[in-house]
Parts: C-alpha cells; sequence; structure tokens
C-alpha cells in the first residue's frame, strides 16, 4: 500500500482516513474529558448528540441509549451545563469526522455561558420583568404584524406562509435584523424601535413577532443580551418571542408578552383560522337558528294553551255576566219606572206651585201700580216743578242756585229762566 511520502506514491483518502482512526482510537480511548455542553439534541432512539466545548475548541459528542439510561446525573444534562465525560475518541470514515462516544458522564457545575445567563435571569427576574401581571393579551384579531427576523432561511417564509394560510388579509412588514452574533442584539433592538416609533404613524403595528429557527445554546444567546430583554418587556406593542424549539429558553421568552415553541407556531399564534371562524360562525348561526326555531315553537304552543284556557275561563263565566246584565237591566227599567212617576208628581206640584205664584204676582202687581200712582200724585205736589204748570217761573244763577230776590244777583250774572216750556237765559242789566 503506498505510503504518501512521494508524488508517486499518493494516500488514497480511505487509506488517510484509515491511517488518522487506527492512530487516534488507539490514542485516544476511554479518556477523561472537561468541557460545557451545547447543541443538547435527544433523539426518540434514544440517543443524545452534543457538543462539548470549552474556550478556544469543539468536539461533537453522543451517548447512546445504554449508557445514557445509566447515567445518574442524565437530569441535569443540558445545554451549558459542565461535566466531566469518560469517553471513547472515534472517527466517523464515510464523512472524515471525528467525534467522542461518551460511555459516562459528570455533572461540574455550569459553564460560563450558563452561569451569566442564570445571573442576569435572577437580575432582571428581581426587578419585574417576567412578572405574569405585566403580561398583555394579543389582539384576536390584528390587521399589521411587524416581524423582526432575519431575511434569510426558511423561517420568515415558514411565518409568512402560516400567516397568509390562516388570514389572509393581515398585513406583514419585515424589519431584516442580524440574528445571531455580537451585533445580532443591537439589530433586534433597532427592529423594535422601529416598529414601536411606527406606531405613532400610518403603519402601526398590532403586533410584534421577534425571532429566528433553532441553534446551539451559543447561537441563541444574543436573545439573552440585557439591553435586548429590556427592549422587549418596554415595547408598547404586544410581543411574541419564537426563538429557537420547544426547549429553547431564553430570556426573551421571559420578558415577551407571549412566548412561542417555534417561529410557526407564533405565526399561529398570531393570527386566527378564518377558515376555522367561519365554520364556527357557521356552526353558531346554524345552532341560533335551532334555537330560535325551538323557542318560537315552545311560546306558540305556551300561546295556544293559553288561548285555550282563557276561552275556557270566558266560557264558564259568559252565563254569570248575563244573569248579571239581565239583572241589572231589570232594575235599572224599576229605576226607570220610578223616576217617571215621580217626575209625574213632580211636574203636577210645579205646574200648581207656578199657577200660584203667577197669581200672587199678579196682585203684587195691582197693588204695586196702586201705590206707585199714589206716590207719584205727592211726588208732583211736591215738586218744584208743579208750579210751572200754573203759569209761575224759576230762575237760576249760573250756578245752578235759585234766586229768590233781586238784591241776590250783581250786574253782568248770567241767569236762567225755566218757565213750563222751554227755558229763558238773560244777562243782569
Amino acid at each position: 500500500m503506498a505510503d504518501g511520502t512521494s508524488q508517486d506514491k499518493p494516500l488514497s483518502v480511505s487509506a488517510l482516513t484509515q491511517g488518522l482512526k487506527s492512530l487516534i482510537e488507539g490514542r485516544f480511548s476511554k479518556i477523561y474529558v472537561e468541557a460545557e455542553i451545547s447543541g443538547w439534541r435527544p433523539y426518540p432512539s434514544g440517543h443524545v448528540y452534543f457538543t462539548l466545548k470549552d474556550r478556544d475548541a469543539q468536539v461533537s459528542a453522543v451517548m447512546f441509549k445504554a449508557n445514557f439510561e445509566r447515567c445518574k446525573a442524565r437530569a441535569a444534562l443540558k445545554d451549558g451545563a459542565k461535566v466531566v465525560v469518560y469517553a471513547n475518541c472515534t472517527v466517523y470514515a464515510p464523512r472524515g469526522n471525528y467525534q467522542l462516544v461518551v460511555l459516562a458522564a459528570k455533572l461540574v457545575g455550569e459553564g460560563d455561558l450558563m452561569q451569566r445567563y442564570l445571573e442576569l435571569k435572577a437580575k432582571l427576574e428581581q426587578e419585574g420583568l417576567f412578572a405574569a401581571l405585566r403580561k398583555r393579551s394579543l389582539p384576536f384579531l390584528p390587521r399589521r404584524i411587524g416581524l423582526v427576523t432575519s431575511p434569510a432561511g426558511a423561517v420568515v417564509h415558514d411565518m409568512c406562509r402560516v400567516l397568509m394560510r390562516r388570514c389572509p388579509a393581515v398585513e406583514i412588514r419585515l424589519y431584516p435584523a442580524s440574528v445571531q452574533g455580537a451585533d445580532a442584539p443591537a439589530s433586534i433592538v433597532g427592529g423594535i424601535s422601529y416598529f414601536n416609533l411606527m406606531a405613532d404613524k400610518d403603519w402601526a403595528a398590532d403586533l410584534l413577532i421577534v425571532g429566528r429557527g433553532g441553534g446551539s445554546f451559543e447561537d441563541l444567546f444574543c436573545f439573552n443580551d440585557e439591553a435586548l430583554v429590556r427592549a422587549v418587556a418596554a415595547s408598547r406593542i404586544p410581543t411574541i418571542s419564537a426563538v429557537g424549539h420547544e426547549t429553547d429558553f431564553t430570556l426573551c421568552d421571559f420578558a415577551a408578552d407571549v412566548r412561542a415553541g417555534t417561529p410557526s407556531i407564533a405565526a399561529e399564534l398570531a393570527v386566527p383560522d378564518l377558515r376555522d371562524i367561519r365554520r364556527r360562525l357557521e356552526k353558531a348561526s346554524g345552532g341560533m337558528v335551532s334555537t330560535l326555531r325551538a323557542k318560537y315553537e315552545w311560546f306558540a304552543q305556551r300561546v295556544d294553551g293559553l288561548s285555550d284556557n282563557v276561552s275556557q275561563v270566558l266560557w264558564r263565566y259568559e252565563s254569570d255576566v248575563r244573569k248579571r246584565v239581565d239583572a241589572l237591566a231589570g232594575r235599572v227599567r224599576l229605576v226607570g219606572v220610578g223616576l217617571a212617576s215621580a217626575c209625574d208628581r213632580h211636574r203636577h206640584a210645579v205646574d200648581r206651585q207656578a199657577e200660584a205664584m203667577a197669581t200672587a204676582l199678579k196682585l203684587r202687581l195691582v197693588k204695586a201700580e196702586a201705590s206707585l200712582k199714589e206716590l207719584s200724585a205727592k211726588l208732583g205736589l211736591l215738586s218744584p216743578y208743579s208750579v210751572l204748570d200754573r203759569g209761575y217761573s224759576l230762575t237760576t244763577d249760573e250756578h245752578g242756585r235759585v234766586v229768590r230776590e233781586a238784591s241776590a244777583v250783581a250786574v253782568g250774572t248770567r241767569l236762567r229762566t225755566r218757565l213750563q216750556k222751554g227755558v229763558v237765559e238773560s244777562v243782569v242789566c
């Protein structure tokens, strides 16, 4: 077999890999390695795949089902856990990769990133940023949704597809943000600030979704940035955090109003399915019609029953009412006869009284006429004007005083002399 020591005797890839496999597996078997777990991924088969890393390097690792079930610390194994593993180093020739096959693991503490995560979580939790009382309900049917995520990759397309399938009328606006690396926190904060500033302008989002797809604990660690977490908590717009997978939890999830296990789930939580609403409305409409019809029939039966009862009651009381009416009519007739008789008696009495009054009035008038004549004669005798009929006259001055003596008037006085017929006016000279 070629040894690869010259250009004329090259090694094949298989030979090189086999040589490395023998070297590595022979030299690094049954070794102890201290590292921090990242990218912890249990599989349905029972095997667990993850990465062991330190500050400068990392290596893939696997713990098969039998070894994982025997491991006493398996409940504590997760992203960020610091462990010492007992493992064999192996090479997978078809891909040219090497990995550690972990036979046993022991927890020795939290990794640096996990420690930072827990310390910041405790600090913000004490400030009340994660309190359930400050979380808001999502709008039932938002008109506009802002997405803060990477424009590349399947995440944004998955969310848009789900949103448009469930609610085609919703308006979507994307803020292209970096979701991994040192620049990611500031970029995501910029997206949240952008939509909050737009809330007072023409395009105001009713809901925000901040998220990205799955990744390792380190890949998602930008969503544990303190400035980013505070921006999510301070957002005036209700916010859904959709970072990673169901098993991934970031501080952004705790600060948001709602946490979604994946971006697709976030899209489902954001809007209702209009087809489902239409089906529910149709079902409710049918139920309402059936209820109203049943109520109508029930009331119709009640009305018919009441009508029959009223008819029976009226029929029972009809004869009694008729008897009472006949009795009242008889009494009215008797009263009428009595009134007619009383009227006749009173009419005769009135006629007699009228005749007596007429006779009395005539006698009174005769007496009054005689008295008037007698008084008239006496008045004539006493009247100062009666002497005028016998040829005398009556003279008065201009003030109406009777002139009895010539010396009582002065020259120039106007006098009135009343005769039997007429008046003569004169002036004294």
